[in-house]
């Protein structure tokens, strides 16, 4: 396993530059048939992770791959589920609140997942084994990624916040969302409230940030599964808002139930 994640986070951390070199730049943006937007930064980042992970021999399902039918992935014990840019509309907006996400799935759960922002470097990882780090990566430097790995911060690295805090989309807000954050003042009286994009909410409660990220929108399996694997080895619990079960991957419908991500 800690070979797998060294490669993954490696894999992420060179996807990331792939994504500077557009983002840097003037870029156009394409509409896929769900209506999502595309960047040439989230083909560039899929390959460099198809590039690396590939040889593994690991079956890997990506947002910017060939989709495959339930039929043909019903029956993978083990693979990589990959997002190569998790927030392009953050990206297009330019805020930096973006992400290289990748997970390593075993049995229809998270076993490992490396979340990479590659506008501040910030790297989150983790695993079964070895729990929740994160570490910032500065492309300047001499560091190896092992030397990164050795010097990485344990998750949850911050105080718990003074004020209950909930996260929430910077894109994606609801009413749910509205109504959920009502009832924590009930609960806890003053409630504070943090944005951001992407998989770095989940990222946000794995630290200790914020106490809590409810997702009730429409997200896909590859949005959450590396954010997962973080929050999950750092101590919190990722579950289903209606059934409350630990969200599952590799179902026929990619589709994720609403959820929540709570610190114990």
């Amino acid at each position: 396993m800690n070979d797998l994640l060294k490669i993954s986070i490696e894999a992420a951390i060179n996807a990331g530059k792939k994504i500077l070199e557009v983002y840097e730049n003037e870029f156009e943006v394409e509409t896929k048939t769900d209506n999502s937007p595309l960047t040439e930064a989230d083909k560039r980042s899929h390959h460099a992770i198809k590039d690396a992970l590939e040889p593994l021999n690991i079956d890997l399902l990506s947002e910017e791959g060939k989709l495959l039918s339930y039929e043909e992935r019903k029956n993978w014990k083990k693979f990589w589920l990959i997002d190569p840019l998790d927030g392009t509309k953050e990206f297009i907006k330019r805020n930096g609140e973006f992400t290289v996400n990748i997970a390593l799935v075993e049995n229809g759960y998270p076993v490992a997942g490396v979340v990479h922002v590659p506008v501040t470097g910030k790297t989150y990882y983790g695993s079964a084994e070895a729990g929740s780090f994160a570490f910032t990566y500065d492309p300047h430097s001499s560091a190896s990624i092992e030397d990164y790995i050795n010097s990485a911060s344990k998750l949850p690295d911050a105080q718990a916040p003074a004020v209950y805090t909930v996260v929430a989309s910077r894109s994606h807000n609801t009413p749910e969302t509205e109504n959920f954050i009502e009832e924590k003042r009930k609960q806890h009286g003053q409630v504070e409230c943090i944005s951001s994009g992407s998989s770095i909410k989940l990222c946000l409660v794995a630290e200790g940030k914020a106490n809590v990220y409810p997702r009730l929108a429409p997200t896909m399996e590859w949005d959450t599964a590396a954010g997962h694997a973080v929050a999950k080895f750092a101590g919190c619990n990722v579950y289903n808002s209606e059934t409350g079960k630990e969200l599952e991957y590799n179902k026929e419908n990619l589709l994720n139930p609403w959820f929540v991500v709570e610190r114990n």
